[in-house]
């Protein structure tokens, strides 16, 4: 028996329909840091693609480990071969922590970690622990920063290991846009002070 919706064969025998669009992801880029400054994906460098091929973007963190205790991580954009990244924001940032002990739960907005069209690099995440087992990971999604009509918006979920004794559990929801009507050619990832001292961030395109 198949399953039909609004006309269009979903499923038939089991299986999805072979004409019906999958939304595939493609890899694009694994970048690794080793006591790096800075991470950047630029269009057109080292295979990197960040034009009209796709119209989402996704980046993935895994084991972001930061040189200083207490970090903050952050990215920004820029247009062309500009390299100022300093595109005007308008964000929104939120977050929820929950104690080992569970003695202390929150959930709250941080209007410290938002923008109202500024060009500050746009904090994902903040106090972020060293020690050896601490790290960093979540996604990072783009909607088509190569339009020439709209301003590009993002949506980003984050979950790590906060800088504290005792220990927390930290997940930060973050969104918001980049206001231009001019395609984005790169994105530059960092700490706010140190280097960011191990993990990998890989760059997506979803059809």
């Amino acid at each position: 028996m198949g399953l039909i919706s609004n006309g269009t064969t979903i499923f038939d025998a089991g299986a999805l329909d072979s004409g019906l669009a999958k939304g595939a992801m493609t890899f694009i880029k694994k970048l690794t840091a080793s006591g790096s400054a800075t991470l950047s994906f630029v269009h057109g460098s080292s295979g990197v693609v960040l034009d009209d091929t796709y119209k989402e973007y996704l980046f993935t963190f895994k084991d972001i480990h930061p040189a200083n205790n207490g970090a903050e991580f952050g990215f920004q954009t820029d247009t062309g071969t500009n390299t100022n990244y300093n595109i005007a924001c308008t964000s929104t940032f939120f977050h929820a922590t929950h104690r080992e002990d569970a003695a202390v739960t929150e959930l709250l907005y941080d209007a410290g970690s938002d923008q109202a069209n500024g060009t500050a690099f746009q904090r994902i995440a903040y106090n972020i622990g060293a020690a050896t087992s601490s790290n960093f990971a979540g996604t990072l999604r783009l909607f088509n920063p190569a339009s020439s009509v709209f301003v590009k918006h993002f949506i980003g979920t984050f979950q790590y290991h906060l800088n504290s004794d005792p220990d927390y559990s930290m997940n930060t929801f973050v969104s918001g846009y980049f206001n231009t009507q001019t395609p984005l050619t790169r994105f530059q990832f960092k700490m706010e002070s140190g280097n960011i001292d191990a993990g990998d961030i890989c760059l997506y395109g979803i059809a």
